[in-house]
This record gives C-alpha cells, structure tokens and sequence, in this order.
C-alpha cells in the first residue's frame, strides 16, 4: 500500500522552508505586484489593477526578479519573519495561507501541477491589468478593484 505524502507547506512552518520551498510557494498570480493604496483612517489595504514596470503584463511574472530592487528600490521581499505583516497580502496567496495555518488553494499549481491554473480561474489579474507607466499617480483610485482582509 502506497503511503499518503502530505504537502511541505502542511508540514512546515514559513520560517522551516527551504529557499526551493520558498520560492515553489508563489502561485505566480502577480498580485503582490500591483499598486496598493492605503486608507489612512483604518489601515485598509486597496488593490488596484495597476501593475509594477516590472510586472510582465503577458505573464503576471517579474521580468526582473533578481534584480528587482535596483529598479524597484521599495519593492518588498516577503520573508517568513515578516509573516505576521502579511495581512496585506491577498486572501488566496499561499505565504498568508501557510502562515495561517491553512491549505492551498485547489488550483494552486502544487496542488493541481498546471502553473496555469492561477490565471484560467481569475485569480489574477492577467489580461486585466495595466502598467504604472500608463497611469498618472493621480488616477490610480480610478483602478482600485478589491480590499485586502
């Protein structure tokens, strides 16, 4: 009899994962590359569907992600210390998820093997977002399409 292997993500902590791990834990949705606005009376974290300069907008991947920060000095590198700051991050991202102790999401590309999963159930924003060089700083609440939480 074959033996049930549970996924690392189930077995491990944030912090416990391994670079490779780490990494395979992106979904490739693109989302924490949008623009966010931020309210200033509560918190609230606005996404817009404003895409990075870096954000490919064929394939909602960095098209430099290593050498984002030179380019993106604010850029922010998700790191398992950071974990209780993750509120920001959207529901469905596999680092929030881990963190909170819950499952992937069945689309997950470490759950259903097809990286393209993430795009053909709209969990991103492909096909759908615009670059930040396209839209003056002054427009962007015209682009906001959901609140984190």
């Amino acid at each position: 009899m074959a033996a049930i292997v549970q996924g690392f993500w189930k077995r491990k902590t944030l912090a416990e994962l391994d670079q490779e791990e780490w990494e395979s834990l992106c979904d490739g949705c693109g989302l924490c590359c949008l623009q966010k606005l931020e309210d200033e009376d509560d918190g609230s974290v606005f996404y817009t569907n404003i895409a990075c300069k870096l954000l490919d907008l064929d394939t909602a991947r960095c098209s430099n992600y290593p050498g984002r920060k030179k380019f993106v000095p604010d850029c922010i590198q998700l790191t398992a210390d950071q974990a209780d700051a993750f509120r920001w991050l959207p529901t469905t991202c596999a680092y929030r998820l881990v963190h909170e102790g819950k499952d992937l999401f069945v689309w997950h590309h470490l759950v259903c093997g097809n990286r393209d999963a993430v795009h053909t159930e709209r969990v991103s924003q492909l096909g759908r977002m615009v670059s930040e060089m396209d839209v003056h700083e002054d427009d962007w609440e015209k682009h906001l399409i959901f609140r984190s939480g």
